[in-house]
């Protein structure tokens, strides 16, 4: 029997479709609230389980959890019977639940523990096991600069079937980084590794640490930021997306933007800035379907959707259209990717498989590869 622990972070990535640029701290997670924010790991943390459960045999898996919100509700939601420990305020839970469990389950000596959060939540887990205890993490948070998680929760229940039904996988140690989220809010970012997990080894299911742009091709953002605006289309709404290669496109308009959030632009003028998810379909609904999403992959992870820009929901997705994404990237970006596809993990498993396929990136003046999604 392959023996897995399990902890929800229950409050992973609530702050990001409200545009609060990360979910770290009761104060930001109260403000999220007041916003209308729903949590996103319990419904990631089900779509995983569903795989381990279509994927091994009945008996096949033992479940360890922490009680009620932390897994016990979803493990029964998913049709297994857990051993629940530990004990904690299901209406508060904090940081430190987060890495009692970790010890907890490390010293129990299970063979994985599966955890749903984000970069703060990698960092409980690391503070808090040995080095040789393996982990893997579901994508859940708003910042996830860390290697340790699968690339889909559906990734993540795969690689827990085939550790589970003997199969060979590797592991091997991966970097725990975060940021600093009150300097990520001003448009800062400041990444630092905080140490390794041991997590399974198979790239096309674990996502890459992302890298920043080591050589700046100030010329080649400038001709993407070029064709883009030459292509203008009247009284059409532009969503912005975060990152430096949509600001050349705001720089080239000289208007302000906000580098890690989501602004909006129609007919070269700035509408609004660092918008929130209901913001943004509340303006796609008021655009007579004349809407374009720009965006541009993560560099070193080629996560296009749903890392970092959780305020472009599903329903915006589906109501802009594939055709409407404006994907850009120098060539240096793609070509880091070393094959690899662009990702897109938008917390609606069907969208993503809708998306799936070859894209057009711009990648300079009047130049456009096609480059696949998956």
């Amino acid at each position: 029997m392959f023996r897995l622990g399990l902890i929800i972070n229950p409050l992973a990535g609530i702050g990001g479709v409200v545009a609060l640029k990360g979910s770290d701290g009761a104060k930001t997670v109260a403000e999220a609230r007041l916003r209308g924010a729903e949590p996103r790991a319990p419904k990631r943390a089900i779509r995983a389980l569903a795989q381990v459960s279509e994927g091994t045999h009945p008996d096949a898996v033992v479940l360890v959890t922490y009680p009620g919100p932390m897994g016990e509700d979803i493990a029964k939601q998913c049709g297994f019977n857990p051993e629940v420990i530990g004990d904690i305020d299901p209406d508060a839970t904090t940081s430190k639940d987060t890495e009692l469990a970790a010890k907890a389950m490390s010293d129990l000596g299970l063979d994985m523990i599966l955890f749903v959060g984000g970069d703060g939540t990698a960092r409980n887990i690391c503070n808090a096991i040995p080095e040789g205890q393996p982990v893997l993490g579901i994508p859940a948070g708003v910042k996830m600069h860390s290697g340790v998680y699968a690339i889909t929760p559906e990734a993540a229940g795969e690689l827990v079937c085939r550790l589970a039904n003997g199969e060979l996988v590797d592991i091997r140690q991966q970097e725990v980084r975060d940021i600093d989220e009150e300097a990520f809010r001003q448009g800062e970012v400041r990444a630092r590794y905080y140490g390794d997990l041991l997590v399974p080894e198979e790239g096309r299911f674990m996502q890459h640490v992302k890298s920043g742009g080591r050589e700046v091709e100030e010329l080649v953002l400038q001709d993407i930021a070029g064709i883009l605006v030459e292509e203008m289309e009247d009284d059409c709404l532009y969503i912005v997306g975060p990152g430096s290669t949509p600001r050349g496109f705001m720089d080239e308009l000289g208007l302000g933007n906000t580098l890690l959030g989501v602004d909006l632009v129609r007919n070269g003028q700035l509408l609004a800035l660092d918008v929130t998810g209901i913001e943004i379909e509340q303006a796609v609904a008021k655009a007579n379907g004349k809407v374009k999403i720009i965006i541009t992959p993560i560099g070193g992870q080629g996560h296009l959707l749903g890392r970092g820009n959780h305020q472009l929901t599903p329903s915006v997705i589906r109501q802009v259209g594939r055709d409407n994404l404006v994907v850009i990237a120098t060539k240096t970006k793609i070509t880091e990717l070393n094959g690899r596809p662009l990702l897109v993990d938008s917390n609606d498993p069907a969208l993503d498989k809708e998306l799936a396929g070859y894209i057009a990136v711009t990648t300079g003046y009047r130049d456009r590869i096609l480059y696949p999604i998956r």
